[in-house]
């Protein structure tokens, strides 16, 4: 999967950008403001639907202006040329997929897969379940067929079970959608469960070379109730007296998580935040292996700022790692890294200032 063009207008300092990128290591550098992270904003928003910086009410649209647009020319595993774009202007987002109307933002995202990894990335291990629940579904979204009408219907009963919660209801009248959270929800935690056991060998792998010294990693899941005691059905029922005092459903693959454990940090002793930094690097590549190793492709790989969150011994594993596969990297940084010699010597280097992008 290879990025050929990338078109940005009026998000955030970016007014009007042309990117066309190369195969192998892409390196953009400015200084802080200039806009280099905005550029994998874009990237990253074709990928997720979503910015990794907040909302799009929090300065996604640059001032004074009514929308921002951003329009991608891709090849995809098959060689085949790919078209996608996206517009907001303050409403819902606006998505064409290869010429036409995209059904649906979902179906946009599908079809470029993009891994990142930005200055905000610990989050995936120090901050709350929900970055751990949504690195989970995106890779299952991409590799697994049956996830998406899973997820779906599980999100459906829930949020119907929810509005009945909150009305206080006979304890009979959340029969039938107990059943049908139950019966989805196991499901989703099974798809969960599959893909963690699956990335668990890779992420040992990874992980080892980042992180010798905390030896051996592992991944636990968490699915949101006691598994191992209790079905969900179960766990829905014992739970109903709570939920109908809360007002809201309190167990289940929405309350789901997961962690890595070191065979080195007994106790499950806490990380640095050197440590997080690295371990949360150290998933995104593993999940960005998982999924070539599925599909047959990598997917592009955005790299923000790398240089300020590592050594350059670590540096130099991280861009090895991905390089060798032969993916295509974006890498920004405030000036080039000095180990971007050799085989890690930049295909093509652009500067951006000021919110204008030139190729160096």
């Amino acid at each position: 999967m290879r990025l050929t063009r990338l078109d940005v207008q009026d998000l955030r300092c970016l007014a009007s950008v042309r990117f066309e990128p190369a195969p192998g290591l892409n390196l953009v550098t400015g200084g802080n403001g200039a806009g280099k992270t905005s550029l994998v904003e874009a990237v990253h928003l074709l990928g997720y639907g979503r910015s990794f910086r907040g909302r799009v009410r929090d300065g996604l649209v640059r001032s004074g202006q009514p929308a921002l647009s951003v329009y991608a020319e891709w090849l995809d595993g098959q060689g085949r040329i790919r078209r996608a774009g996206l517009r907001h202007t303050g409403g819902d987002w606006e998505a064409r997929l290869d010429g036409a109307p995209a059904p649906s933002l979902t179906e946009l995202c599908a079809e470029l897969a993009v891994v990142s990894f930005e200055p905000g990335s610990h989050e995936l291990i120090a901050g709350g379940a929900e970055h751990r629940r949504r690195f989970l579904d995106w890779a299952l979204f991409h590799v697994e067929p049956s996830f998406l009408p899973v997820w779906r219907r599980y999100a459906r009963a829930l949020k119907q079970r929810n509005a009945l919660l909150k009305r206080g209801p006979a304890p009979s009248a959340l029969a039938p959608w107990d059943q049908e959270l139950a019966e989805s929800g196991e499901r989703l935690t099974s798809l969960r469960a599959g893909y963690l056991d699956r990335l668990e060998p890779v992420l040992a792998a990874t992980a080892a070379e980042f992180l010798p010294e905390l030896g051996a990693a592992g991944l636990a899941y968490l699915p949101g109730w006691r598994r191992g005691e209790t079905s969900l059905a179960d766990a829905l029922l014992l739970a109903r007296e709570r939920d109908l005092a809360l007002g809201y459903t309190s167990v289940g693959p929405h309350r789901a998580d997961w962690r890595v454990d070191y065979a080195g940090l007994p106790g499950r002793e806490a990380l640095s935040r050197g440590q997080e930094k690295l371990t949360a690097l150290a998933c995104v590549l593993a999940q960005a292996r998982a999924f070539a190793a599925d599909r047959g492709e990598w997917p592009l790989v955005c790299l923000d700022d790398l240089a300020s969150e590592l050594d350059q011994q670590h540096l130099r594993h991280a861009l090895e790692a991905v390089l060798s596969s032969g993916a295509q990297v974006l890498l920004t940084a405030t000036e080039a890294p000095a180990i971007l010699t050799g085989s890690l010597a930049p295909a093509a280097v652009f500067h951006v200032e000021r919110g204008v992008l030139v190729r160096a």
